[in-house]
């Protein structure tokens, strides 16, 4: 097992700031990635936490990221265009979020298009945000290419994930987040870094054939969920996001994780709705529906899972201690 350590969030926080400092990030920049990640270690979402910081911070050192880059926010109607720059996505999602609100206050709906942009982290935190503001919203980005469309056997898609948010009365929000591969990417690369096979249903080879083997799945496609369906959903999330935004699909996009190349240049798509523009009632409707759900023993509305860990969460975070290392070497560097 892998020697770890224990920091306190506001320990982690110090140390991620400056790391990100170190490599030429703003600071407000640099406090909407570290507040991400922070927020996704707290709700037991590692992969997506501060692990992901380092890769972020070798692709700044080489120029994949642009570390200067602040994010360009454009209002036309009910349509929020923001540019990423090639820079972190986080920054761009945080200033996109707050024209889109505010467009949305004032017209009932707004559609936040995102260009040129990187890894968004978890796809259910804009949304959840939103929906706590009292928005319906959804979001969606495509990724690098990890499946094929149905039927070929050469990654086209990304594993492209959606998140969906609403408000509720008196609780957290209803939040779902999923990817539209049948599991997450991270699994079968774990699987390779433990040298054990990975299930059938997963994954396919090169050449479209069923593998257990986890480097022939990395080398091939994942499934998509739902298959041919999820296939489906996976090339309207490209359209959606990097069609609209004039940015990268996702065969034309490089690796989040290595840290050479051009940059990933993705898109993301946020919908936001008023509810109360449509029926002043609506919070207290979509009640009914939830109670109902509930009365079945064994039914947790999505998104509890979320908030229960939240809840029993202290100022600790328990990290890999090669992780403290690399954002200590980042700051030391500088």
């Amino acid at each position: 097992m892998s020697e770890t350590v224990k920091l306190g969030v506001e320990q982690a926080r110090e140390l991620a700031l400056a790391a990100m400092r170190g490599r030429g990030f703003g600071e407000a920049e640099a406090a909407d990635t570290v507040e991400a990640l922070l927020a996704a270690e707290r709700d037991g979402l590692p992969s997506h936490g501060l692990s992901r910081l380092p890769f972020y911070l070798d692709q700044a050192a080489s120029g994949k990221v642009a570390a200067e880059a602040v994010p360009s926010v454009e209002t036309d109607g009910a349509v929020v265009r923001v540019d990423a720059r090639y820079g972190l996505a986080f920054p761009a999602m945080a200033r996109g979020l707050e024209a889109g609100i505010e467009c949305a206050s004032r017209l009932g709906m707004a559609a936040v298009s995102i260009a040129r942009s990187h890894h968004f982290g978890v796809a259910g935190a804009p949304v959840e945000a939103a929906a706590r503001r009292g928005y319906l919203a959804l979001a969606f980005s495509n990724a690098p290419s990890a499946m094929a469309p149905w039927g070929g056997n050469r990654p086209l898609f990304g594993t492209n994930p959606i998140a969906f948010a609403c408000p509720r009365r008196h609780a957290d929000p209803l939040l779902l987040d999923l990817s539209l591969s049948k599991v997450a990417r991270g699994k079968v690369m774990l699987a390779k870094k433990q040298g054990q096979p990975i299930p059938e249903g997963w994954a396919l080879d090169a050449e479209g054939r069923p593998t257990t083997d986890a480097d022939a799945a990395l080398a091939g496609s994942m499934i998509p969920a739902g298959d041919a369906k999820g296939a489906a959903l996976a090339l309207m999330v490209e359209l959606l996001t990097a069609g609209l935004a004039g940015s990268h699909f996702g065969f034309q996009a490089s690796s989040f994780f290595e840290a050479e190349g051009e940059p990933p240049g993705i898109g993301q798509l946020i919908l936001l709705f008023d509810p109360r523009r449509f029926s002043p009632g609506f919070v207290e409707h979509a009640e009914t529906l939830f109670a109902v759900m509930q009365d079945q023993p064994g039914v947790r509305l999505p998104g509890d899972r979320r908030y229960q860990l939240r809840r029993e969460g202290d100022d600790q975070l328990t990290l890999p201690a090669a992780l403290v290392a690399d954002l200590m070497a980042h700051v030391t560097a500088s």
